[in-house]
């Protein structure tokens, strides 16, 4: 396991669009040494605007989220690059930012010159890097375009894991994958935060999946966090409503984590 120091905070956070911030007044910290945080709560709170805000991909209205102490939203070229690679994320669509025009491999050749450019090179070849997330060499000519959601969704995981990253964030990761490819690709995340020491924040409906990633979960309602715990402890004893209102409506998860 490598040592890394990195960390991502946010501070008093407060983001979202129009006139009602979703996210108002948060506080998070997300590094290697804080272990897998999962963030649940009902469609619409704003699990996708944490996530947007805390890359930087959406300005913040209020508070600061800092990268190793700086703020995200004034970092230099330099501390930039160095974000760009330290700090990665999936979004819900699986693109994460990829030109779907271009194939699969010259894709990932591009995520692993960035990786070599910041001396996180592996040695690893497209295909290697693919092959984390079990896409086969013959996806490496296609383009991303062709691809159905859920190969998207695992070529989105590889590439981001192929600048191997301090810190990784995932907006729902799995919706498009079918239920084994859900419980071998949540396998194989597990495996490479522990192997690699990465900071992982995950925001998913997927209990699930958040249960066998995050030993830490908030729930968020009405822009902040409301309750934090495990999973089980939160389905099995919720003590506010929001968390209430998730057990009722996940009544077959309740419990069955232990």
């Amino acid at each position: 396991m490598s040592a890394k120091t990195s960390s991502l905070s946010a501070h008093g956070l407060v983001a979202g669009y129009g006139s009602t911030p979703s996210i108002n007044g948060v506080d998070l910290l997300v590094s290697p040494s804080t272990g897998a945080i999962g963030i649940i709560g009902r469609s619409g709170v704003g699990k996708t605007t944490l996530i947007k805000a805390m890359t930087g991909e959406l300005k913040v209205r209020g508070g600061r989220v800092n990268f190793d102490g700086a703020t995200v939203g004034r970092l230099g070229i330099r501390d930039k690059k160095r974000f760009g690679v330290a700090v990665r994320s999936v979004a819900q669509n699986g693109f994460s930012g990829l030109d779907s025009r271009q194939t699969v491999q010259k894709a990932i050749e591009g995520e692993l010159t960035k990786a070599r450019k910041a001396g996180r090179a592996t040695g690893a070849s497209a295909a290697d890097v693919i092959a984390v997330m079990f896409l086969e060499p013959r996806f490496l000519p296609r383009t991303i375009s062709s691809l159905s959601g859920g190969e998207r969704q695992r070529l989105a995981l590889a590439a981001a894991l192929a600048t191997r990253p301090d810190i990784l964030l995932l907006d729902e990761p799995t919706t498009a994958l079918d239920q084994s490819l859900k419980d071998a690709v949540s396998r194989r995340l597990a495996e490479i935060v522990e192997e690699d020491n990465i900071g992982l924040l995950v925001a998913s409906h997927d209990l699930e999946l958040i249960n066998r990633l995050c030993p830490t979960v908030h729930v968020l309602d009405h822009g902040t966090f409301v309750e934090t715990g495990s999973l089980q402890d939160l389905l099995t004893s919720p003590k506010h409503e929001a968390t209430r209102d998730l057990a009722t409506a996940f009544p077959e998860a309740t419990g069955a984590f232990a």
